[in-house]
């Protein structure tokens, strides 16, 4: 996923080309739009791919999780020069960095935080997840996400057994200047 993120972050014809193609795919099914199938499908490894009955084929969760992480990278990259994809920050950080300091947008970001987290599936998660790329985007300066791990993410969370563990790191990740400041002040520093 980085490599496909740093194809996108090229400054050539082409990649901006692939950027608005990977946009008109937002929302849209894996195999729904071929155009985009040389960026999300190329290079993906075949265990990650179909194997079954050509008459019974569904995206693998891999083929969802790399659509959806690419299409909306391309929606949080739209007019930006510089990557808006940085590791080490997930989901849940990158929304935390979205609080004003006043705490003013703290239960309208939470509900909108709180939607992406307890969609039922890829696509509803892909839907709500749309609406904070948009603020990360929005944001003076942008917020960026770690693309290829919130791709992994989208990846088990489609696994019943593994999307608890990916919605608790995210809400730790949310909460994480709450709980700084409660030790801060248990520890007499605050």
């Amino acid at each position: 996923m980085r490599s496909k993120t740093n194809v996108l972050d090229q400054d050539s014809p082409w990649a901006k080309a692939a950027l608005a193609k990977l946009r008109r795919g937002i929302g849209k099914t894996p195999g729904e739009n071929p155009e985009i199938w040389e960026i999300t499908l190329g290079d993906l490894p075949k265990q990650l791919t179909f194997k079954g009955k050509d008459d019974n084929y569904k995206p693998t969760a891999a083929e969802w999780a790399i659509h959806t992480a690419l299409t909306l990278y391309a929606l949080h990259r739209q007019g930006k020069s510089a990557s808006m994809s940085a590791a080490g920050n997930s989901l849940g950080a990158a929304a935390r960095k979205l609080k004003s300091p006043d705490g003013n947008n703290e239960q309208s970001l939470k509900r909108r935080f709180d939607a992406v987290t307890t969609a039922k599936d890829l696509p509803e998660l892909a839907h709500h997840a749309r609406g904070l790329v948009q603020l990360f985007k929005a944001a003076e300066p942008p917020v960026t996400l770690d693309y290829p791990r919130f791709a992994a993410d989208l990846y088990r969370y489609q696994f019943t057994d593994a999307r608890d563990q990916v919605r608790l790191r995210w809400g730790q990740d949310f909460w994480a200047s709450a709980r700084d400041s409660a030790e801060k002040t248990e520890n007499g520093q605050g």
